[in-house]
């Protein structure tokens, strides 16, 4: 059953309380398209391959948490970003993305998804960050959460750290979180899962004893909007279509 575009705008942006976030990209609507949606494709990336599943779909709109109009990029539609928009103007297209509202929903944040799907026990907020603490189920050694991380994306994921050390509490940021490892450390936890990895986290994660898995940025947020997508599929009776992109990062 088709949704006014205005509506569903001002239902996400209430849903997500968009306006308690100060990021670094517009959050909502970024391309205007056709004012009715019947069908809908949420990914991760608004990358042309994925406007390119969208408009196989026969899709009015797409969600995704990776938008544009990114700060300290370049304001000109020029390029890839230029070809982008302008497949999404000739189609017609809605563009809607959520980034740090996506992440940090108590229902469909990205955070939340990957406990779920890891069956892992949220205690709390990691301080000073948009990522959570909590337990594992069951017993856990580093060789097993790094094979049970590395199931879903159909790679092996990155672990710093002793293969049979006992890990049972938890912290977590998905996407380009592996700079809240310090706050996991304070927090004392046996281990800390990200999406990516940087040098320093590296020396961190040794020195500490904290065990640190890259368990992908594309794989770790895939969950927030999928999730999200399935939500409107249910409010709204959309057709929604979640298209999975993987790449190895």
């Amino acid at each position: 059953m088709p949704v006014r575009r205005s509506e569903l705008q001002l239902y996400l942006a209430n849903l997500l309380d968009v306006d308690a976030f100060s990021d670094s990209c517009p959050n909502g609507l970024q391309v205007e398209g056709s004012e009715m949606i019947e069908r809908l494709v949420t990914g991760v990336t608004a990358s042309q391959r994925l406007i390119e599943e969208a408009i196989a779909h026969n899709a009015q709109a797409i969600l995704v948490h990776h938008g544009y109009f990114w700060k300290g990029e370049s304001p000109t539609l020029t390029g890839i970003k230029k070809s982008r928009v302008a497949t999404l103007l000739e189609h017609d297209m809605s563009l809607f993305a959520y980034h740090l509202p996506l992440d940090s929903h108590p229902t469909y944040g990205n955070n939340v998804q990957l406990a779920k799907t890891m069956g892992w026990t949220i205690e709390e907020e990691l301080t000073g960050a948009v990522g959570l603490k909590g337990f594992v189920d069951g017993a856990e050694t580093g060789s097993s959460l790094r094979r049970k991380l590395s199931e879903s994306p159909g790679y092996d994921v990155l672990h710093i750290g002793e293969e049979l050390d006992d890990i049972e509490s938890i912290a977590w940021c998905t996407g380009a979180g592996q700079g809240y490892l310090e706050q996991a450390i304070e927090a004392g936890v046996d281990a800390f899962v990200s999406g990516e990895i940087s040098e320093p986290t590296v020396h961190l994660a040794i020195e500490s004893g904290v065990h640190f898995f890259a368990a992908g940025h594309h794989a770790t947020e895939r969950g927030g909007v999928r999730a999200l997508g399935t939500h409107l599929a249910q409010r709204f009776d959309l057709d929604v279509q979640f298209i999975d992109l993987p790449i190895p990062v």
